[in-house]
């Protein structure tokens, strides 16, 4: 898709986390705004409508979701009535309207440490597992541990036949959609819950890459003396949150520093899991072929959130600001979209939702932060300053409560918690690997200025702090 299309070399997630970068993918709107500014927080039914997938289907585009969706919480202290809270029974005939999304088949989650659920819990994808009966049989597969076995946490070649991955599921669904939708305007969300903990990829792409080829991290330590406060603490702190999702907390979301053998084994498998992703993103491209609509159709491939895979002494995600959690990949082809291009710009999937309405000459309703990357796209007449991103961090994840913001321009980065007043600053063009904290470095000053007046740049729309329902 890069070698076809544009890349995006310097895109950013909104938030740090999957349910607030995901609303503001949707909505266009900056996570404080619409509201979701944790994980824990379910985006407004009608906010959600007002975002771009709204906007299309009052245009008569026929839109629909495939997959996990996390506009709202799955993991819930009790049960919403939501379609995606792992705590409500669904209704087995329900295919939508969605979030703005005339057309849904999701999956509650699909992160196989919790096996998919029995109806009438689940959505689309735990029906389809659990269909005639098959469902125990496919999840005692799916927890067998194909030899050589791994030392690295939640790390294995799983049994569970490759046709019933989700990932799989996504992609067949994703076609029948196409199908469905070839002889009018469609607009299609189809989402992977990989790649994501536990490292579970299926043969024969659990083995697609070797351990011993796989790049390392170029620093791999732990050196939080070095550190804003919180990072430490993060890390160390007890989350505050009932006792049975505090366990998931502390012994699910959190992996320690792995040794060298346990992280090439844990980063081969993680990208076996995305190698199964691209297989079936090319089966929905070659779908596309066949009907004749490549030419006709804008695709974009993008994602909520990084992951750490190492880097720093860090696996998953949390609080620190690093390239590998806060830059994500952004490529755009189809559609006249010029070939092997690469945008430096600081740019944020918060845009996503204003580039597509440009695209297709749809007005979105309400005023929204998200800026058209078009003109990025198809000129060099436009330019970017910076990106910014923010989190309401809650003490339900580590224990920490913390107001994080971060802004990224071409050669500095500068994260900030505004309660407290402590941050990180990196040159990224001298540091690339964000190894100097320059933040009370007196040559930085006017760097640091000039990146501050960027976060206090924000529009003045911040709304007020909504409860958790629950952790994620």
């Amino acid at each position: 898709m890069a070698r076809d299309g544009t890349r995006f070399a310097a895109c950013i997630t909104p938030n740090l986390v999957c349910q607030p970068s995901r609303a503001s993918i949707l909505t266009g709107l900056l996570p404080y705004t619409h509201g979701v500014s944790d994980n824990g927080i379910d985006l407004d039914p009608a906010t959600g409508a007002a975002g771009f997938a709204g906007a299309f289907a009052k245009a008569g585009y026929r839109t629909g979701y495939i997959g996990k969706a996390h506009f709202a919480t799955s993991h819930t202290f009790a049960a919403t009535g939501s379609p995606e809270c792992r705590n409500t029974d669904q209704d087995p005939g329900w295919t939508g309207p969605y979030m703005g999304f005339q057309h849904v088949e999701l999956m509650v989650e699909g992160h196989n440490h919790w096996p998919p659920m029995k109806p009438p819990r689940g959505q689309h994808y735990e029906r389809w597992f659990h269909k005639d009966g098959r469902g125990e049989e496919l999840q005692r597969l799916y927890e067998t541990k194909l030899p050589p076995l791994s030392t690295a946490m939640q790390t294995f070649h799983s049994g569970l036949p490759v046709a019933f991955h989700n990932s799989t599921w996504i992609g067949d669904r994703s076609i029948d959609f196409l199908n469905a939708s070839k002889g009018g305007p469609f607009c299609l969300w189809a989402s992977f819950p990989d790649p994501h903990h536990p490292f579970d990829a299926p043969e024969p792409w659990s083995r697609l890459h070797h351990p011993d080829e796989v790049d390392l991290p170029q620093h791999r330590t732990l050196d939080l003396e070095r550190r804003p406060w919180w990072h430490r603490q993060s890390l160390e702190g007890k989350p505050q949150i009932v006792p049975h999702l505090r366990k998931i907390r502390e012994e699910y979301s959190r992996i320690p520093v792995q040794c060298e053998r346990q992280l090439r084994e844990l980063i081969a498998n993680y990208y076996g899991m995305v190698s199964l992703i691209d297989h079936n993103v090319g089966r929905i491209r070659l779908h596309l072929e066949q009907l004749g609509l490549e030419r006709d159709t804008l695709l974009v491939y993008s994602t909520d959130h990084g992951d750490w895979l190492g880097d720093h002494g860090l696996i998953l995600k949390g609080p620190m600001a690093y390239e590998g959690l806060l830059r994500v990949g952004l490529i755009f082809a189809g559609a006249g979209i010029p070939r092997g291009k690469v945008v430096s710009d600081p740019v944020s999937t918060l845009d996503l939702a204003a580039t597509f309405a440009d695209f297709s000459g749809i007005s979105m309703e309400k005023r929204v932060h998200s800026r058209s990357l078009r003109k990025l796209i198809e000129t060099d007449r436009d330019s970017r300053d910076f990106a910014y991103s923010e989190w309401d961090l809650r003490a339900s994840r580590s224990g920490v409560d913390v107001d994080l913001r971060t802004v990224r321009t071409k050669t500095h980065k500068l994260t900030m918690d505004m309660h407290s007043g402590a941050g990180g600053l990196y040159d990224l063009v001298n540091d690339p690997q964000e190894m100097d904290n320059r933040f009370a470095d007196g040559g930085c000053a006017a760097s640091r200025r000039e990146l501050e007046a960027m976060i206090r740049s924000r529009p003045q729309d911040i709304a007020p702090r909504q409860a958790q329902v629950g952790m994620a």
